[in-house]
């Protein structure tokens, strides 16, 4: 028996179950550098700038051209002191991270009554006195999807439910974290302060500690929180978008815009949002430089500032309006494997479409019926009519990390990574060739 043990255990230690795993690659390298050697990338702040200078030294050391800075200015906000005890009924510590953009309590903070709604149409329909001068925590279900559909309907919580509390009267906002996870990790994000609604308090909870806030007003004795927040506003500072060119052979092809953000929130190192989605579609664009030369040129763009408002997209728009843009993409949705793709074409049917269907097919890439819509930072070019691609990344996982502190490195499969890099390269290489004038669309309903 032993004899015959030891040949079989000799080849399994030379089979590929026990080698070491194929190089990562370009993509993987970026994110791995970007996250390592700058870190988190908050809008607006030094860390951002020092990302902004790290990728022109890279993407030149990578033989693209024209690589500059297109700076632009925005208001910036920073993070605090952030802590939130339960006073009675049952005195106890809540893990939460402030939104951006939240008001802030005075430094010793404040204490007031929780009043808890299971859905932002509930606290919609409470009346003012109900809410006023209280502590608004509004909870959810929100459930993984492979799609991210489940942020389109649970998001609006964060968009705007502090906004709608501030206005019937309330003296601070806790809503539970918009994510999917059972982790004690709170989820940040950006609130936006609508119809002219006064800045206050806005944090999320963990969903652990959302949950179990839950069950205390549950109880139905009255419960007291004491809450301090002192995030602020730091005034106007510069951001910039990082541009950088793989020349094709007929400047009036028009241009393909691709390209992720460059900034991150606070708490984590924006591994999957969205150092990934630069480092995908750097990688592929290297691809496309490295290859035969193409027809049309591929403008890289690595955004700042869409974390806090799509300040990135804006500017790009407004500084190249004048341009022609072929068609538009781009990557922000982590770094699992691309499983389905969609595209907004003039002519729905063509021939391009056929032979993405083809080409993407090989990789186990399937089409999607309806509109195609871009992302914060292409948004604003496809609005005004050019043609877009998606290439959707896997998102079961993705809003177990999103926006907090998990967003790191570790994070990243290596290997879902570079097929998500093959399908944009695939994608790319399709377009800067087709032979399609990619004739743009009628501006979007919201742009007229």
């Amino acid at each position: 028996m032993r004899s015959t043990l030891l040949p079989l255990a000799a080849a399994l230690l030379s089979t590929s179950a026990f080698a070491a795993p194929p190089p990562p690659g370009l993509g993987y390298d970026i994110v791995e550098s970007l996250t390592t050697e700058v870190g988190q990338r908050l809008a607006g702040t030094e860390a951002e700038a020092r990302a902004r200078d790290w990728a022109v030294a890279r993407l030149k050391s990578l033989g693209f051209a024209n690589v500059h800075v297109e700076p632009f200015d925005m208001p910036v906000w920073t993070r605090g002191a952030e802590t939130a005890d339960v006073v009675s009924p049952f005195p106890q510590k809540l893990v939460l991270a402030a939104l951006g953009n939240s008001g802030a309590t005075p430094d010793g903070g404040i204490t007031a009554e929780i009043v808890g709604f299971p859905s932002l149409d509930a606290l919609k329909a409470a009346p003012d006195a109900a809410v006023k001068g209280k502590i608004v925590f509004v909870w959810h279900r929100m459930m993984p999807t492979q799609d991210g559909s489940s942020y389109g309907t649970y998001g609006l919580i964060r968009f705007a439910g502090a906004s709608i509390a501030s206005k019937k009267g309330a003296a601070a906002m806790l809503i539970r974290s918009i994510g999917t996870d059972h982790h004690r990790v709170p989820h940040t994000g950006v609130t936006n302060w609508l119809d002219g609604s006064k800045p206050i308090p806005a944090a999320a909870l963990s969903v652990p500690d959302a949950e179990q806030l839950e069950r205390i007003l549950a109880r139905g004795k009255p419960v007291s929180l004491h809450l301090t927040l002192t995030p602020k506003m730091v005034g106007t500072r510069q951001s910039g978008n990082v541009i950088a060119e793989v020349p094709g052979t007929d400047p009036s092809s028009g241009l393909v815009l691709i390209g992720g953000h460059i900034d991150s929130w606070d708490l984590g190192t924006g591994a999957i949002d969205d150092g990934a989605g630069v480092a995908i579609t750097t990688a592929a664009a290297k691809s496309i430089l490295d290859g035969p030369r193409a027809k049309r040129t591929i403008r890289l763009v690595w955004f700042g500032a869409e974390e806090p408002g799509g300040f990135g997209g804006l500017a790009y728009a407004k500084a190249h309006a004048g341009e022609k843009h072929a068609l538009a993409a781009e990557a922000d949705f982590g770094a699992d494997k691309i499983w389905a793709f969609g595209a907004s074409f003039a002519q729905p049917k063509s021939a391009l479409r056929d032979e993405l269907v083809a080409r993407l097919n090989l990789i186990g890439v399937e089409p999607k019926e309806g509109e195609a819509h871009g992302g914060t930072d292409v948004g604003p070019m496809v609005q005004k009519g050019v043609p877009v691609i998606d290439l959707d990344n896997d998102g079961t996982r993705y809003f177990e990390i999103h926006h907090t502190a998990d967003d790191t490195l570790d994070k990243i499969d290596p290997a879902q990574l570079a097929q998500a890099i093959e399908a944009w390269s695939i994608m790319l290489r399709t377009v800067v060739d087709t032979n399609d004038p990619l004739a743009p669309l009628p501006p979007r309903k919201d742009e007229e």
